[in-house]
């Protein structure tokens, strides 16, 4: 009981929670480079013309995960952030692709417990370079989408070192607090 209070703490909170380790490679007034390495996440993928709806469900099946429905039984600390990978459809009418994924706590990257849902699952993430640009309050739908276009007219001169057939949101911050949040989005160089 005390481990379920502390991950329902954690995820309050969003304070002390481990997180993935990258580099800044370099630093502009709207973005940073970074290269972030490799690691283990728990993931699940999501069809859905919607963002917040697919966010949803996937947190959904991944906090199961970490609440103890592995094969393991064994209770996982929450991390941050909740990246989500994006892969657009084939037109606006289309269902995207959502990999919605936490971040595998440290003391648990060399043998993660294996999940029981059959669409939860372990990723190895290489090592990569994203850039990556960071702004604040309750991120939704739009303003996803707003900060993306945003960081894509910044990196106009960059497009064809950008991997163009995904990009990747993150949010770092409980619905429950309200202040000092932190979101980002990050397009993966290639």
């Amino acid at each position: 009981m005390t481990s379920i209070l502390k991950t329902i703490g954690s995820v309050v909170s969003s304070k002390g929670l481990d997180k993935p380790a990258y580099e800044v490679l370099s630093s502009e007034k709207n973005y940073e480079t970074r290269k972030y390495h490799p690691a283990k996440w728990v993931s699940t993928a999501v069809q859905s013309m919607e963002h917040e709806k697919a966010r949803s469900a996937g947190f959904q099946r991944l906090f199961q995960y970490i609440t103890g429905e592995n094969k393991s039984e064994m209770k996982v600390e929450m991390t941050a952030p909740v990246s989500t990978r994006v892969e657009p459809g084939a037109g606006p009418n289309c269902e995207s692709t959502f990999t919605v994924s936490f971040f595998i706590p440290p003391e648990h990257q060399e043998n993660p417990p294996q999940p029981k849902n059959p669409n939860v699952f372990i990723e190895e993430r290489p090592g990569f370079e994203a850039y990556v640009r960071s702004f604040g309050g309750f991120a939704n739908e739009d303003s996803w989408v707003t900060e993306a276009k945003k960081l894509s007219e910044d990196l106009k001169e960059k497009t064809s070192e950008i991997r163009q057939d995904f990009w990747y949101t993150a949010g770092y911050n409980s619905p429950f607090q309200l202040f000092g949040r932190t979101n980002e989005i990050w397009f993966v160089k290639k």
